[in-house]
């Protein structure tokens, strides 16, 4: 069998720690369970990758905003953010292992993600 690699798919999973990383790509969808909007940021290093989700939603938001903050865009009252704004921007974020239940089949699911972002 051959398994081919795409563009930016040569790149694991990055490890648990604290890492520099740069937004190289937003892609945006609705959640399978509940409908909500969500965007998902690919943060690279030449040491991997994770890919993170958020929420646009009440709960989300105060996340969102400490994305935005940590990439070096100022959030203003009135004024929408533009996903495509955070490609390039480079901050440090903690990378780990998150466990939570399926809510279709109610068993433990393990996600890598993205979580403490600060200014690099």
């Amino acid at each position: 069998m051959k398994i081919s690699v795409e563009a930016g798919q040569d790149k694991g999973f990055l490890p648990d720690g604290r890492h520099v990383v740069e937004i190289t790509a937003i892609e945006e969808g609705t959640s399978e369970h509940q409908n909500v909007p969500f965007f998902a940021a690919r943060m690279e290093s030449e040491d991997g990758y994770v890919s993170q989700r958020f929420y646009n939603s009440e709960a989300g938001h105060p996340i969102i905003l400490q994305l935005y903050s940590a990439a070096g865009i100022k959030p203003e009252e009135g004024k929408d953010l533009d996903t495509k704004q955070l490609i390039g921007k480079r901050l440090s974020v903690e990378v780990s292992d998150h466990s939570y239940a399926d809510p279709v089949s109610g068993n433990e699911r393990s996600v890598r993600q993205a979580t403490g972002f600060k200014a690099a």
